[in-house]
């Protein structure tokens, strides 16, 4: 049960909100934006995503620059709020295409009417894409995707006409092509976060310790197989993976994503993962025997399986450190 729900820009404009209890100061926004922007407890410069102020609970979860933010005076579970969070925030933007502060502007009688069907008085009614078409009724308004800047770190490496397009996946599910065309084509991809620690300088302590640098001392994956639909009657889709695929320790699961626990044993160049979870429309009666998922897609942007892996593995880069004093004052520091 949520009280409040808004969408803030990176300025603090408050480009959405949606009153549905009337328990929650008005002016909650600005509280929360200062609160957010200034935060300094805990010895923490950046403000977690769920914190209490005067006895309002924020939760908050940053998409593509924008901050989704609902509050309430209840205690209810951080997990199911976020989650929440994310889901109207992913329906958002199959619904417009593109999510981003322009189309969510020039789109927003279709967002109002979205979030009027997704919840109700701060109960939470549905997130399916496919089963709000049946209740929502406005056209988006499409945004050129070509003439948009992109958002966060990979934006250093996409200039000028190296940049890939991207304008197949960054269309509405529920527009059709010109002439009333369907679209008949399905994108998967696997996007993988990588987190490598590696050494900056060698250990005195003992021969058996010495680390060189550049040596790597923690090493972590965390991957998404994320699957965008755009065919019409929800036909039955296989996704092959490798049959070398071994799974170990079982994950956590979380809101509407169930986990599953095989046990599996390592072998010579076979891909091992510490645990996955599956997306609730995948079903694994094939799993164990060719590691073949099936599935009937839902229409809209969903993740079919998360993993998670911290076995050895070849990192794409390396970073070697190098520290020289240049004087007194003064230290040079060169990472290649």
């Amino acid at each position: 049960m949520i009280s409040q729900f808004f969408v803030l820009s990176q300025r603090g404009d408050n480009i959405v909100f949606r009153d549905y209890r009337g328990d929650v100061q008005k002016g909650s926004a600005e509280i929360f934006f200062r609160k957010v922007k200034f935060w300094k407890e805990d010895g923490e410069t950046e403000a977690p995503p769920v914190f209490n102020v005067d006895g309002v609970n924020y939760f908050h979860v940053k998409v593509v620059g924008l901050l989704f933010v609902a509050t309430t005076r209840a205690n209810v579970s951080p997990s199911l709020v976020l989650e929440l969070l994310q889901r109207i925030a992913r329906v958002t933007k199959d619904y417009l295409g593109i999510l981003n502060e322009d189309s969510i502007r020039k789109n927003f009688v279709l967002v109002y009417e979205l979030l009027d069907e997704v919840i109700d008085f701060g109960y939470v009614q549905t997130t399916s894409t496919e089963v709000l078409k049946a209740s929502v009724f406005n056209e988006p308004i499409m945004i050129d995707a070509t003439h948009m800047p992109p958002l966060g770190p990979a934006a250093l490496f996409m200039q000028g006409s190296k940049r890939m397009p991207g304008t197949a996946v960054t269309k509405s599910v529920v527009a059709n092509e010109p002439g009333g065309r369907k679209r008949e084509e399905i994108f998967v991809d696997i996007i993988e976060k990588i987190s490598v620690t590696f050494s900056s300088s060698v250990s005195k302590l003992s021969f058996d310790s010495i680390f060189f640098p550049g040596y790597i001392l923690t090493s972590e994956i965390d991957g998404t197989i994320q699957m965008k639909s755009y065919l019409s009657g929800n036909p039955e889709i296989r996704l092959a993976l490798n049959e070398d695929l071994n799974i170990g320790r079982g994950g956590r699961s979380v809101y509407g994503i169930y986990p599953i626990n095989y046990g599996g044993s390592s072998g010579s160049g076979s891909v091992i993962l510490d645990d996955c979870n599956f997306h609730e429309s995948v079903h694994l009666d094939s799993f164990d025997v060719d590691r073949t998922l099936t599935l009937v897609p839902p229409d809209g942007e969903f993740p079919v399986m998360n993993y998670r892996m911290t076995q050895e593995f070849k990192p794409p880069f390396r970073i070697n450190t190098l520290i020289e004093e240049a004087g007194s004052l003064k230290v040079d520091i060169f990472s290649v």
